[in-house]
């Protein structure tokens, strides 16, 4: 038989991946009815939180010079466990940690919306545990500068919502009591419609993607806490099998992928 020409021979076509194409792998665990799924691509980005160094905020402008971050409409609390916790690591503040040290004391650091949701007091239009530009403590949030000059967590000090951010939980129950927990990014879509009129989502940004650790490394006590040592265990065992993995959408737009 002769040989085919080159005209004639199959040609392959790799198919080029979405654009927002992110990896996920699960895990079952061995002592609850639950699946933890993780998405590989965010945890393993170089996001990092650029809160005063170049966060434009979320309101419906670009603001750095406010260095507000994600603190202008305050924390909205998970549970009554999550009150008590700030409530209590507030009253041991100090007034070089806390700028509104005294307007929290007299008239307390929550509120109840108009939808019946507790959440941080607002003063001077955002969190009143945000200590703002000019500050001598820095500006930043009270509760983290607090516990970082303790050498304790923030995590242990903050809302829950706020350690978290941009770390998002979701769980989803089959109805026989078998639960799939994802971990992922916090986007936009989850905000419902507030999130279209953020000027900025750090997620999304490519200035926020410089870190050289890896988001499951420099957030590694958050993602223990939000999960167990068991599944975060796994979790770097599957990488250091895995090799490459498929790059975050905001990293392959800045490689002009």
């Amino acid at each position: 038989m002769p040989p085919r020409s080159a005209s004639s021979v199959p040609v392959r076509l790799r198919a080029k991946a979405p654009k927002d194409a992110h990896e996920w792998v699960t895990f079952e665990d061995p002592e609850e009815d639950r699946i933890w799924r993780f998405d590989v691509t965010w945890l393993t980005s170089s996001y990092e939180c650029i809160f005063g160094r170049g966060c434009q905020g979320v309101l419906t402008a670009p603001t750095p010079e406010l260095v507000q971050g994600c603190c202008s409409y305050g924390a909205h609390f998970t549970d009554d466990a999550d009150v008590a916790n700030v409530k209590e690591r507030a009253a041991t503040l100090a007034d070089e940690h806390w700028q509104f040290r005294k307007i929290g004391l007299a008239r307390g650091v929550t509120k109840t919306t108009r939808d019946g949701e507790v959440a941080t007091r607002l003063v001077e239009d955002a969190c009143i545990f945000l200590n703002r530009p000019g500050f001598a403590g820095g500006a930043g949030c009270a509760l983290h500068v607090a516990a970082l000059d303790r050498g304790e967590r923030p995590l242990d000090y903050k809302p829950q919502v706020c350690w978290q951010l941009p770390m998002r939980r979701e769980d989803e129950d089959d109805g026989n009591d078998f639960v799939t927990t994802t971990i992922t990014q916090w986007e936009r879509k989850h905000w419902g419609s507030g999130g279209d009129d953020f000027h900025w989502w750090c997620t999304e940004a490519p200035e926020a993607f410089l870190d050289k650790q890896k988001v499951y490394q420099s957030m590694k006590d958050e993602l223990i806490e939000l999960t167990s040592q068991w599944a975060y265990d796994q979790f770097v065992a599957y990488l250091n099998s895995r090799g490459k993995t498929v790059p975050h959408p905001v990293e392959r737009r800045k490689l002009g992928e």
